[in-house]
């Protein structure tokens, strides 16, 4: 097995900010790493990873572990066996595991001749699968631009946590009165009660869906079970659920979880996650990092274990190196995709 790896810098259609960045005028790049392998017999598999600083991940750690995989321990016939020698080689580096993984499952449905999700034993429908539309913070009337631009997407999804949350509410509400939203406020709200205190604001908005990550990941199982039992809104769970392994947490916390591949090391790892999840009674959603169609595209590959999508990432950037899965108005579909297996992505 070969292994290669190369850098690419997502450009974003506009400044990209979180609560979660702090004090920040935004981001206009993201940078991405993807990974091809190949074996001696020419089968090959393409995958990504979008590292964040929100979890100390960079181009420049992906590139240093990705340097120290030794490819001939990769195969696309024994995928569990390739993911357990990368977990040898260190703990951590979700997105560069998730890059290999992604390329790994790619290149066994190339070769088994079926989809992505078929290889997973999934099975996409099409006109079914709705993703959301972000919009990252910023002032209410760049918020209210956005939010124009955004008129063919049917929801939105809302990042808030900052010093303008009811201001840019407001101005959602001027430019789409009547559209489903999501709300995403990455941990920023640092109690209980200050969280509450929002929640039942935000309530107020008849169209309002569910809340995401309220309250930084480290609070207390007591402070979490408090505010689910008051809470108007469904809580949905991002950064205080990675994997499987966070589930029992989570049922006791949150209404729901949003999986995504960068955090669980890939299509494989998002599966079980999101299978866990489902078993356990909690909602489902699939979410995304600044992202290309090939990460995107894989997320969508999982789509049948969802609830809800939010597989926007690619949508905020204007070099998408690839095509893969299309977003038509808001719903994602293979119809005109001509790639026939695996990821079903290539280049431009």
């Amino acid at each position: 097995m070969d292994l290669t790896f190369r850098r690419f810098d997502l450009q974003l259609r506009h400044a990209w900010a979180i609560a979660a960045d702090g004090p920040t005028a935004g981001k206009s790049i993201c940078p991405v790493v993807f990974v091809e392998l190949r074996d001696r017999h020419s089968c090959h598999g393409l995958g990504e990873g979008s590292p964040s600083n929100q979890y100390h991940e960079s181009a420049a750690t992906m590139a240093a572990f990705l340097g120290r995989v030794d490819a001939r321990r990769l195969s696309f016939t024994d995928i569990a066996a390739s993911m357990a020698y990368l977990d040898s080689v260190a703990p951590g580096n979700y997105p560069s595991k998730c890059a290999i993984n992604i390329a790994l499952v790619d290149g066994a449905a190339r070769a088994a001749g079926l989809s992505a999700c078929e290889y997973l034993g999934l099975k996409f429908e099409e006109s079914r699968h709705r993703t959301s539309f972000s919009i990252g913070l910023d002032s209410p009337d760049q918020i209210e631009r956005k939010v124009q631009e955004a008129a063919r997407y049917p929801i939105l999804k809302l990042k808030v946590g900052g010093p303008h949350d009811r201001e840019n509410l407001a101005a959602v509400r001027r430019a789409a009165p009547g559209k489903i939203l999501r709300v995403d406020a990455n941990a920023a709200w640092k109690t209980r009660e200050i969280a509450l205190e929002n929640i039942e604001w935000l309530a107020r908005d008849p169209l309002i869906e569910f809340v995401e990550q309220p309250m930084p990941a480290d609070v207390s199982l007591a402070d979490l079970e408090w505010l689910r039992a008051r809470s108007p809104l469904p809580l949905f769970a991002d950064e205080s659920y990675h994997s499987a392994r966070d589930v029992s947490r989570c049922v006791a916390g949150f209404h729901g979880v949003n999986v995504k591949l960068v955090k669980t090391g890939g299509l494989t790892g998002a599966r079980d996650a999101l299978t866990a999840a489902r078993a356990a009674g909690l909602k489902t959603m699939i979410g995304c990092m600044i992202e290309s169609s090939v990460l995107i595209t894989a997320g969508a590959h999982l789509a049948a274990l969802s609830d809800a999508l939010d597989l926007d990432g690619n949508v905020l950037t204007t070099n998408d190196p690839y095509e893969g899965v299309r977003n038509q108005d808001g719903v994602l579909s293979f119809r005109d995709v001509h790639e026939p297996f695996g990821l079903r992505v290539r280049l431009r």
